[in-house]
């Protein structure tokens, strides 16, 4: 049986990773969540030069060091999951913040891809980044793509199947931390038994880090024997001799990151040129108007404000239209139920009972959320978000709460399923159960739609409580509603949808102007 290599993608979020990966895999994806997370993943198959390909796109985070559960997830996968390659992509405009994440994955694993993408944005930018002296910095091959242009990608396909096959064998150049520390990896690095000798390295600076998640997966996926006495001697004395220096296990992982990121600068130096300096000029002065004390909130507003503005007044003419399709097929559903001489009580619960609720729900909802998601989305894509939650923050804070929340909540207008299920961004367990218990009482577009319908009975000349009675004297069955209508409603369901033998049974709850003589109860016959 032919090999199916499997590939890994990883990357920052917003860099491209997944449209990269619905390029490479069309059609052929499966989705679901990760072995007892909340986190979704998602898995594709691919063919290259007639070979097997099974590409892994891996949650988006900015690190692996574990603070979040995508970061374990992540860590794990590459670490432990044994992908034959992984292909790290990254932002051209933002190269030095994107090589973090790629020089903590060239720690796990000798078989990285760095896949530089948005070169169309960089273009635009007037950003040129050098991508062979980049492969010769690294050790590893580096391919440019335009995610949406999928020509770009097939360089990126045939590094891969060379990588897979063996044909190419990356040679990643690691970080050189400060002496001291890499004296004390040394130390740890040659005590430590096993056959996987890849990372090995990466081991010994999370034994000397101490973490007890990462400690644990270590211990579960490889054979590395990391609980002898020898070990955490070898370990203790590496931390003793750190502290000699001033590196306490308190700040080890502070250090080692800061080194990362002086090599990342050093290499972004050495392979980007930038025609125009001060590119990122507009960009910061617009950061610095959104996120700023005196305008940051009232723009938040507004544009929250023109976004359920758009979705209320914009879902009424969608709305209005699928009622009247709808009603115009139950039209010929009753006529066909007729014909065929249905029995009325089979009739009555397939059209009113299932087909008219369906179609009422679908013609309430459908409409607001298929215009709040894209303009939400829209924001997203602009990177509005994270400002939003930056502007909250403080707030959010002596609630004990994160601002990350209000993103969460913001998606909760939509649909609170969707408020409730995003809560996965928000790395603390506490604030993230939190989250979910309040974002269930954000009004979404169903709730918003009833609110509305209420201050219109509000704002209108008579509010009336109504309890009608269906009764049909020949067969003595009865059936009721109880809702708020407006007396113009009423006139239309009465011109409408009421048969005779009808009673209607009225009593006024509020009234502002007494304009019409339904007081009490009243028979009606029609």
């Amino acid at each position: 049986m032919e090999k199916k290599y499997t590939v890994a993608l990883a990357g920052n979020p917003n860099v491209g990773k997944s449209t990269i990966f619905n390029s490479l895999t069309g059609m052929h994806q499966h989705t679901g969540n990760w072995p007892g997370k909340t986190v979704a993943n998602a898995t594709g198959e691919a063919t290259i030069n007639h070979q097997q390909f099974l590409f892994v796109d891996i949650p988006g985070t900015y690190s692996i060091m574990s603070n979040s559960e995508e970061e374990e997830i992540a860590r794990d996968y590459i670490c432990f999951g044994n992908p034959d390659a992984t292909i790290v992509v990254v932002d051209s405009t933002c190269l030095e913040r994107n090589l973090n994440l790629t020089f903590q994955i060239m720690e796990m694993t000798p078989n990285v891809i760095l896949c530089v993408n948005l070169l169309d944005e960089a273009k635009k930018k007037k950003i040129k980044i050098d991508l062979d002296k980049l492969s010769e910095l690294l050790g590893i091959p580096v391919v440019g793509t335009i995610a949406k242009n999928k020509k770009t990608l097939e360089r990126l396909k045939k590094v891969v199947f060379q990588v897979c096959t063996g044909e190419i064998k990356p040679e990643p150049k690691k970080v050189t931390y400060a002496d001291a520390i890499e004296q004390a990896i040394f130390m740890v690095e040659e005590n430590l038994e096993g056959n996987q000798n890849d990372f090995l390295r990466w081991a010994s600076i999370k034994l000397i880090d101490g973490e007890e998640g990462i400690l644990k997966s270590i211990a579960q996926h490889t054979k590395l024997n990391i609980d002898n006495i020898k070990v955490e001697n070898v370990v203790e004395e590496a931390r003793e001799e750190l502290k000699k220096e001033g590196i306490f296990q308190e700040n080890f992982k502070d250090k080692v990151v800061s080194d990362i990121l002086s090599r990342a600068e050093a290499v972004c130096k050495e392979v980007c040129t930038f025609e125009n300096e001060d590119y990122s000029s507009r960009d910061r002065k617009i950061d610095k108007i959104l996120t700023s004390k005196k305008w940051g909130i009232p723009i938040m507003i507004l544009f929250l404000g023109i976004i359920f503005w758009l979705t209320i007044v914009g879902a009424n003419y969608p709305s209005e239209l699928l009622f009247k399709f709808f009603g115009w097929i139950q039209g010929g559903l009753i006529r066909l139920a007729e014909w065929v001489h249905l029995p009325e009580w089979i009739s009555n619960m397939l059209i009113y009972g299932v087909y008219q609720t369906l179609t009422w729900v679908i013609s309430v909802m459908l409409p607001p959320m298929a215009i709040f998601f894209p303009l939400f989305t829209f924001l997203e894509d602009l990177g509005y978000l994270p400002r939003i939650a930056f502007n909250m923050d403080k707030f959010f804070k002596k609630a004990c709460c994160t601002g990350k929340q209000m993103i969460t909540m913001c998606m909760g207008f939509g649909c609170n399923a969707c408020g409730v299920t995003g809560c996965r961004i928000i790395d603390s367990p506490r604030e993230r159960l939190i989250a979910i218990l309040t974002n269930n009482l954000v009004p979404c577009n169903r709730q918003i739609s009833i609110f509305n319908i209420n201050c219109n009975n509000i704002c209108s000349r008579s509010i009336w409580r109504i309890l009608i009675y269906f009764s049909d004297i020949n067969s003595n069955r009865c059936y009721h509603i109880w809702n708020y209508f407006n007396v113009i409603y009423i006139k239309n369901i009465i011109k409408n949808n009421i048969k005779r033998n009808t009673i209607i049974i009225c009593f006024r709850v509020t009234t502002i102007q007494k304009t019409t003589s339904w007081e009490n109860t009243s028979t009606f016959h029609f």
